[in-house]
């Protein structure tokens, strides 16, 4: 017999139709439940994309604005990414562009839009290839021949990769730090002409997790290597570390003199500097980098800030990030490993 009992509302039944209703009732408790959750993972997700945009991929401008009518510049890698940024704005106030890269077709294509964007016609290629020490002193050579000033020194090209260079290094430390070095050491007497020039060598912020051990860059002629990407990605924070004391060390070498150096921390910027990871890699990084990753016009503002800011010739041998000087970690700023780092440098690179 079915049981009946009274509510304030009448008679209600305890059968298949109140069940019912509670478990509806279930269903729509849990979409409310589930819907919160989806709301609050979203703001998370949000709340972690403005942390980002605000810190790692934080975004800066160059607001110097002295006179650059006239003055020389060399950058390598100036045919793309960042150091084509560079050079465009550099166009723009008047600086005669060198574009210091391997790649002629790249570099001409470069300097044609760059024609085309600022009017200028005072910029040139001259062929580089800073994982061979023959190409080094033959580009030092041909330039102080053929140029007679040299105002900025923009050491940009940098990758991330595996292999050797024609010297037998690491390539990540031959090119990103090596041939830069070299390249620069031969053209200090011709920078030292100029009533204020300034070396700018493009860094990151992986000099972090950078460490340099001088046994092994002896004996390997590298500062790490590996089939993995992990252990490439290790090679290159190394050689950015070797950067940040480089320019450590050149400032206190240029002490007295009219010659003022910056490292620079870009920003995390799309550019082609890992062009030679794997296809699995890129597909992983490519998402990341359309939404998150800066601009090359934007991974630009530092260098330029540097290139260009009046009244920071006090703070040379200093690392920029954000158009503004950092105070690096401990080991960036050893002035025994920076002065180790030079001398075993001038010997790698046969300046000794």
């Amino acid at each position: 017999m079915r049981r009946w009992r009274k509510t304030r509302t009448g008679l209600s039944g305890s059968g298949p139709g109140a069940l019912h209703k509670t478990a509806r009732r279930r269903r729509l408790l849990q979409r409310i439940t589930n819907m919160i959750h989806l709301l609050i993972a979203g703001a998370l997700v949000a709340a972690l994309y403005v942390v980002l945009v605000e810190t790692l991929f934080k975004k800066s401008k160059c607001k110097g604005t002295a006179d650059m009518t006239g003055k020389t510049a060399i950058i390598t890698g100036g045919n793309t990414g960042i150091g084509k940024a560079t050079a465009l704005d550099l166009a723009g106030r008047g600086v005669r562009v060198i574009l210091a890269c391997r790649n002629q077709k790249k570099a001409e294509s470069a300097i044609n839009d760059i024609k085309k964007a600022t009017g200028s016609n005072d910029i040139l290629f001259m062929e580089l290839d800073l994982g061979s020490f023959k190409s080094v002193r033959a580009f030092a050579e041909n330039f102080l021949k053929s140029e007679s000033k040299l105002d900025l020194l923009i050491n940009n090209a940098g990758l991330v990769a595996d292999g050797r260079t024609e010297d037998g290094f690491g390539i990540e430390f031959g090119v990103n730090h090596l041939g830069h070095f070299l390249l620069t050491c031969l053209l200090l007497d011709r920078l030292k002409e100029s009533p204020a020039a300034r070396v700018v060598t493009l860094s990151s912020m992986a000099y972090r997790w950078g460490k340099i051990d001088f046994d092994s860059l002896v004996t390997t002629k590298d500062l790490g290597s590996g089939r993995y990407s992990w252990q490439f990605f290790q090679a290159y924070c190394n050689s950015k570390l070797c950067n940040v004391l480089f320019t450590h060390e050149l400032a206190k070498r240029l002490k007295g003199t009219n010659v003022t150096c910056y490292s620079v921390h870009p920003g995390v910027v799309k550019t082609e500097l890992s062009r030679n990871v794997s296809l699995w890699q890129k597909v992983f990084i490519e998402p990341v980098a359309r939404l998150l990753f800066l601009d090359p016009k934007t991974g630009a503002q530092t260098t330029l800030h540097c290139a260009v800011q009046e009244g920071i010739e006090h703070l040379s041998g200093r690392y920029f990030s954000c158009c503004a000087v950092e105070e690096v970690c401990a080991k960036a700023k050893d002035d025994a490993v920076a002065k180790k780092l030079w001398e075993v440098s001038e010997r790698l690179s046969g300046l000794l």
